[in-house]
């Protein structure tokens, strides 16, 4: 396969970093205790953050990234496209 057989994957719902939070969390298979338990986090904050309840601030994004393994990047700018920047 060459790469001009490939197509170029394509925003399909824009997303808040609540939800992609939730989102991230439940592909892997990780209950909110269980992100509460690796991130030191109460299973309450874990939940307030993916209701959009709470904010989710840079020391939370770094926190949580480094449990989910992800840039903190992919949660807190969830539907970024460089296209779009001037």
């Amino acid at each position: 396969m060459n790469k001009k057989n490939f197509v170029k994957a394509k925003i399909h719902a824009q997303m808040t970093s609540a939800e992609m939070l939730k989102t991230i969390r439940e592909l892997q298979g990780l209950s909110q205790l269980d992100l509460a338990k690796l991130t030191g986090m109460s299973q309450s904050n874990i939940s307030a953050l993916e209701t959009g309840s709470k904010n989710i601030g840079r020391g939370q994004a770094l926190v949580l990234a480094k449990a989910i393994k992800v840039h903190p990047a992919v949660i807190l700018f969830p539907d970024f496209d460089i296209e779009q920047v001037a």
